[in-house]
């Protein structure tokens, strides 16, 4: 029998799901066990339970086979628990490091009581983190335990379950169990602290309590369900009126009841306007059938507001209530007034056309910053003009870009007249990036996030704990992303990575990236074509070099010295060097491109068409080792500054341990990984594997169809995902060729 069951309920939690795992798992503590309830959430929480358990025999995972609720989901995991202490962790909170010691060790020094009260914190999407305001009644000031008579004030603490250990002996013998609906903690919290007669106390945050920017809380929710409230303190009382020697505890418990009843009632964003009358009179009729004999109000405003339930006067109290909401009206009006001064700012030509009705058959197309027509936009793009040809499709494109405009795509000048004209109207925002800051999203408008990789350096929010690597405002970057309807992603990897990072209510749509649509579906004579248009010849190997982006270099300084690497490899290998778009123009790679031992590519506007032109793919970090290895060509790591770049710009997982491939460290060993071929071998084989079934999980062809299909068609069942053992790809250079070797 472990010491502790840690009982993890999970619903909807994907981005958050392993951080809280890892938070357990990572304890100094190992006598314990965790129960994990899949809610039959429609995410991957259920994977990623079962993912952990494969790796942990501590974990056992319930999977529920309907969505029963977090109350029931929680009675779910205590019946499967062997441990001494039931302990609750919501499954986006973490525990602090050593918080399982601790809640052992002072179990122990106070004797095994019935309950363990230990304190939390609140940490917040910005990265602030905020104390409990009642931690010092979790002082120690006395006997080791005692009962809640003796510190009545821990009634004052926030009726929470997972602040406690309970022994699972007392949990059963009191019959304790969790009620279905909203504020189902009430009944647990306070009918469990007024029976135990050995409380303790432990004066440590053990607990992250995380807050959302967006979603995971209910208190932020407006719905009747609020109305749950009513039938928890009805199990509250009913507890009392089956155990008449606690009777003490009804006035105490009847002025929680009174001040939840009135923070639901005045709190904003909980009751729909048209149920809150009948809120009232339902909060009144408790007041009055439970109120104690001899009990005395308390004073001042929260006094008034007892009277008025007591005599029922809802027509007092939605006056006071609509004098605040009318100064939370000017307020913001004149936030309003002030943002309508800033809208001005941007032209009187914008304000008009935002006035205008939108066009429902007009899609407005991005890709990096309005430097080209390419990535996920250029597929969905096509796809679009295919599925429904009534859209008119419209690329913004920098001034200095538009004579890189493919033949055949309309296109409007980033600033100008029709630009703004285009961005106001158009029903549909397609961009791998974000747009500008002073952009407005319109009502009716859905804006489709397509990213532009999957991610192994940190993004978002993340940053925050890499300062080297940006300067980015995070309040303005999540003012941006507030605007986004949908978020693609390509494996599930990346959709928890967005739904953290990116913390705002938008739909992520798991349909595999539309640019790797071709890697899947062309044919040899797509391969042959793109090898042409580079002039490689027939028996040329061409390896596509392709670093990324390291935020503690001025320009592309390429680590390989790309001539030697040229010589040694032979006249039969063709460099194809493609520099990171931020780099721009560089004087050393024009310099090797004259030498003619390699070809510079960076210019290039499909970068999918270099990927099958190419034999093999040397890149370090940049996100390309992810789209290559759709085409389960080989992949080679050539990481010489692993260290330095993970601790710039900080990595969400060891490429050294998990790499798509062989792994170079210097340029002997590159050269030694090609000249033998180990880069091809077997071992690098099975790296490629496994890296393809986690990275290209979605990338089965089809993409693009299925984002035309939900996001512009509205269809919501989406197509299907081909299983990973069937799917194709497109042929290598050698398989392309085979065929006019034959003839």
């Amino acid at each position: 029998m472990p010491k502790l069951s840690l009982v993890v309920p999970a619903y909807k939690v994907q981005a958050y799901l392993a951080e809280c795992l890892d938070s357990i798992l990572e304890q100094d503590f190992p006598d314990f066990e965790v129960i994990a309830v899949d809610d039959c959430s429609p995410d991957a929480s259920g994977a990623i339970l079962d993912e952990y358990a494969e790796r942990d025999p501590r974990i056992h995972v319930i999977h529920l086979t309907e969505n029963v609720g977090l109350g029931r989901a929680r009675n779910a995991g205590m019946e499967r628990a062997t441990g001494e202490y039931l302990l609750f962790l919501d499954s986006d909170d973490t525990l602090t490091e050593g918080a399982l010691r601790a809640i052992a060790g002072r179990l122990e020094a106070a004797g095994d009581p019935e309950i363990l009260v230990y304190d939390y914190a609140r940490s917040y999407w910005d990265g602030r983190v905020r104390p409990n305001m009642r931690a010092a009644l979790l002082r120690p000031d006395g006997p080791e335990s005692f009962p809640l008579s003796e510190r009545p004030q821990l009634l004052d603490l926030l009726q929470i379950v997972w602040n406690k250990a309970y022994r699972r002996d007392f949990v059963l013998r009191m019959g304790l169990s969790f009620p279905t609906g909203y504020y189902e903690d009430a009944p647990w919290t306070f009918c469990s602290m007024i029976s135990a007669e050995h409380i303790a106390l432990l004066d440590r945050v053990c607990v992250m309590y995380r807050q959302r920017r967006e979603g995971g809380n209910i208190l932020k929710t407006v719905s009747r369900k609020h109305f749950d409230v009513f039938d928890q303190y009805e199990r509250v009382f009913g507890f009392l009126d089956a155990h008449p020697e606690l009777d003490e505890w009804r006035g105490p418990l009847f002025r929680k009841m009174v001040d939840h009843y009135l923070t639901v009632l005045t709190k904003p964003g909980r009751l729909p306007q048209n149920a809150r009358a009948e809120f009232f009179r339902r909060a009144s009729a408790d007041y009055r059938a439970r109120l104690p004999e001899g009990f005395a109000r308390p004073g001042g405003n929260l006094g008034h507001k007892y009277a008025m339930l007591e005599r029922g006067s809802y027509l007092t109290m939605a006056s006071a209530l609509g004098a605040v909401k009318l100064r939370q009206a000017v307020r913001r009006r004149a936030r309003t007034t002030l943002n309508q001064s800033k809208r001005n700012a941007m032209g009187v030509f914008y304000q008009s056309q935002l006035k205008l009705p939108l066009d429902e058959n007009l899609a407005l197309f991005s890709a990096y910053w309005s430097r080209s027509v390419s990535c996920n936009p250029a597929a969905i793009d096509a796809e679009l003009a295919r599925l429904a040809p009534q859209v008119r499709r419209v690329w913004a494109v920098q001034a200095d870009a538009v004579d890189r405009v493919p033949a055949g795509h309309e296109f409007v000048r980033v600033g100008s007249r029709e630009y703004w004209s285009v961005l106001a109207r158009a029903k549909y925002l397609v961009n791998n990036v974000n747009f500008a800051d002073s952009v407005v999203k319109r009502e009716g408008q859905i804006h489709l996030q397509t990213h532009h990789g999957t991610p192994l350096k940190t993004m978002g929010l993340d940053q925050r704990k890499y300062p080297a690597s940006t300067n980015m405002s995070f309040d303005k970057l999540l003012e941006r992303c507030d605007r986004w309807d949908f978020s693609l992603s390509s494996n599930r990897f990346s959709t928890t990575v967005w739904e953290r990072v990116y913390p705002c209510s938008y739909v992520s749509l798991e349909t595999g990236y539309p640019r790797n649509d071709i890697l899947v579906n062309a044919t040899a004579e797509d391969v042959r074509r793109a090898r042409a248009s580079l002039e490689l010849a027939d028996g040329t190997r061409a390896f596509l070099y392709m670093p990324t982006h390291r935020e503690y270099q001025a320009g592309f300084t390429p680590s390989l010295d790309l001539v030697r690497l040229a010589d040694e490899l032979g006249p039969d290998v063709t460099l194809m060097v493609r520099g990171h778009y931020f780099y721009g123009s560089s004087p050393h790679v024009e310099e090797l491109r004259r030498s003619g031992r390699i070809v510079d590519v960076s210019g290039h506007p499909r970068v999918e068409e270099l990927y099958l032109a190419a034999d093999a793919l040397i890149t370090d970090y940049s996100s390309a080792m992810f789209d290559y290895a759709v085409l389960d060509r080989p992949v080679i790591i050539y990481a010489s500054d692993w260290d330095i770049y993970s601790a710039v710009r900080g990595t969400y997982f060891n490429l050294m341990e998990e790499p798509p491939g062989a792994v170079a460290t210097s340029q002997a060993e590159l050269i030694r990984l090609l000249e033998s071929g180990e880069y091809d071998g077997p071992e690098a084989a099975r790296y490629r594997d496994r890296f393809r079934r986690r990275y290209c999980e979605f990338d089965d062809g089809h993409a693009a169809e299925r984002v035309v299909r939900r996001v512009f068609l509205g269809e919501e069942d989406m197509l299907p995902l081909v299983p990973f053992a069937d799917r194709h790809h497109a042929p290598t250079p050698p398989q392309a060729l085979e065929p006019l070797e034959r003839a």
